[in-house]
């Protein structure tokens, strides 16, 4: 472990000890000992402020207290093959057809009734089988092996969204087998990994739970020279710079240029911030035979001879992202401390010395940008990001805001309890910080109760604009009682900001409750670090502050009483259940 175990313990009941926010429950189910883990996994989480609190079920009792355990924030699952029957790893090779049949189907029989006992839990993470710990070193397969392949194959045939498999033999290719198991411990105690192994899998999971909170990055910013080629442009000319697959230098930025590529497709916005003649840089990027990130890869471009940091402001500002949402990544010490020093949000990567070290420290950060739901919202979002930077360019031309905004011919599409829009609906609650009153966050499972109960209405809004399409990017959980509703959730996309489209959805979602008879409107704001935007939204738009306890705010609306917006300038449509 990078720091000493009981050096951990200390520093996590420290950081538990000062952290107020809600508790973030993990479960840890288990055929084998895993107790260490527990505080191992909490501390990078503590370490970021999610108040992890984590603990184990009881030993080898999986399905049991996957029904116990059910309504944790998250499970954990460590379902070793060697231990499905004491002794496994080597008892297997001398069953017979109907053992192993009975052996597999018990074990597919029993992964059934876990998977629909945690259906309802927001994130369950499944270890693949694997029989690396016992066969890395046979060459041939053996039944050990086919089970095992067996038995993850229908794993992956019973994945629903809020499961996600990993795969742990990549930790075993990290750290080595030797360092990631204890035969002495396993064989007296059923204890089988190491706290290296722990520490391992903790770094490797923690973006998948990270994702939930928001905390996912949106932005990777490139300088150039050195960065996403060999050399200095300036200096060395077009034909001077290197980036080729087949030269000894340039392989290592087609690489990262590659994996760049990768990350847009998948809706995260790759941009440069480099000192240069910008129509110099915009040469290479179209005309370069060997550069593989092209226009339509790239969302935001500031190359010009300003100082880094203030074009990293200008990047945030004009894309509507925080400063902590952005990775910038340079070869230059200087301007990375520099960076560091003024723009401590921003996470920064350095270019090394030794050029074949630049693709593996790529690969190593890729996960600050996971995602635990992808949609069809994420492809698109390149393009709408490169619309929003015409956006900003055009409002020079206008006199007022007002003309501008009259000019986009806005659009606004209402989706109310729509199926097909459950997966966007749950990664907009955790994507979404800024214009987010309550910060719940909730996942594919939760969001789809809402939209099968009659005790919520769901309401979704896409937005479009001569420009171009935004996509989904805002929502609102509404539950019902009586004559009352509550509003659970109520945000919206940073990239739809300032344009109203805020007071006039929820001016719809007013008028649409009260043709289902709904007479008052009861609503909250809950602080945190990135909303203070929205602290008064409420109070704009016409509700009543009920009561004020700091970082809670509640409000309500008597429907009646509701004065109409003036905003005429977007039109409104709807589209019903699917």
């Amino acid at each position: 472990m990078e720091i000493k175990y009981s050096e951990l313990l200390k520093l996590n009941k420290e950081l538990k000890e000062g952290n107020s926010s809600e508790e973030y429950n993990i479960k840890i189910l288990s055929n084998i000992i895993v107790n260490q883990l527990t505080q191992i996994v909490e501390y990078p989480l503590q370490k970021i402020g999610v108040n992890a609190i984590a603990s184990c079920g009881n030993f080898d009792n999986i399905v049991q207290d996957s029904i116990q355990f059910n309504k944790s924030n998250c499970v954990l699952i460590f379902w070793e093959l060697c231990n499905i029957v004491d002794g496994f790893q080597y008892k297997s090779n001398l069953l017979t057809e109907s053992e192993k049949f009975a052996i597999i189907e018990k074990t597919k029989s029993e992964i059934d009734y876990t998977l629909t006992n945690l259906n309802s839990t927001s994130i369950v993470v499944i270890n693949y089988f694997s029989t690396t710990v016992f066969n890395h070193q046979f060459i041939g397969r053996n039944n050990y092996d086919v089970i095992c392949r067996e038995l993850n194959n229908y794993l992956e045939s019973k994945k629903t969204q809020n499961v996600v498999l990993f795969d742990i033999d990549k930790i075993f290719a990290k750290i080595s087998v030797s360092s990631s198991v204890d035969f002495r411990n396993y064989y007296s105690s059923k204890t089988l990994y190491t706290l290296d192994f722990f520490e391992a899998y903790s770094t490797m999971i923690t973006p998948i739970i990270t994702s939930v909170f928001g905390k996912s990055k949106k932005a990777l910013i490139f300088d150039c020279d050195n960065t996403l080629w060999k050399g200095i442009l300036g200096e060395d000319g077009e034909s001077g710079i290197d980036m080729s697959g087949k030269s000894a230098k340039g392989v290592f930025f087609e690489e990262v240029q590659f994996m760049a590529k990768e990350l847009a497709s998948r809706g995260v916005i790759i941009g440069l911030n480099s000192k240069n003649n910008p129509e110099d840089v915009k040469k290479v990027i179209n005309n370069h035979e060997s550069m593989s990130l092209k226009e339509s890869d790239i969302v935001i471009e500031k190359v010009n001879w300003n100082d880094k940091v203030s074009n990293l402001q200008d990047i945030a500002k004009e894309l509507n992202i925080g400063l902590d949402s952005i990775v910038f990544i340079d070869d230059s010490d200087f301007e990375i401390n520099l960076v560091k020093k003024y723009l401590q949000e921003v996470y920064t990567i350095k270019v090394p010395q030794n050029l074949y070290e630049y693709p593996a420290i790529f690969r190593k950060n890729i996960d600050l940008f996971y995602s635990i739901l992808s949609t069809k919202d994420d492809v698109a979002r390149v393009k709408s990001y490169k619309d929003q930077v015409v956006r900003e360019q055009a409002k020079n031309s206008y006199g007022s805001i007002n003309e501008y905004l009259e000019s986009l011919d806005l659009e606004m599409i209402i989706y109310i309890d729509h199926k097909d829009l459950i997966e966007r609906m749950a990664q907009l609650t955790q994507k979404t910080n800024q214009f987010n009153l309550t910060t719940k966050r909730y996942t594919f499972t939760q969001v789809e109760e809402f939209v099968k109960t009659n005790q919520y209405i769901t309401f979704a809004f896409e937005v479009n604009d001569k420009f171009g399409r935004f996509g989904i990017t805002g929502e609102s959980f509404v539950s019902i009682n009586d004559y009352e509703a509550t509003i659970d959730t109520f945000l919206m996309s940073c990239r739809v900001l300032g344009r109203n489209i805020e007071f006039k959805f929820l001016e719809e979602l007013v008028l649409y409750l009260e043709t289902k008879g709904i007479k008052k409107i009861k609503s909250s704001y809950v602080k945190t670090q990135k909303n203070q935007q929205v602290e008064d939204f409420y109070e704009r738009a016409g509700f009543t502050l009920t009561g004020d306890f700091g970082e809670l705010k509640n409000y309500e609306l008597i429907i009646k009483n509701q004065k109409k917006v003036a905003i005429n300038y977007i039109s409104v449509k709807y589209e019903r259940k699917n």
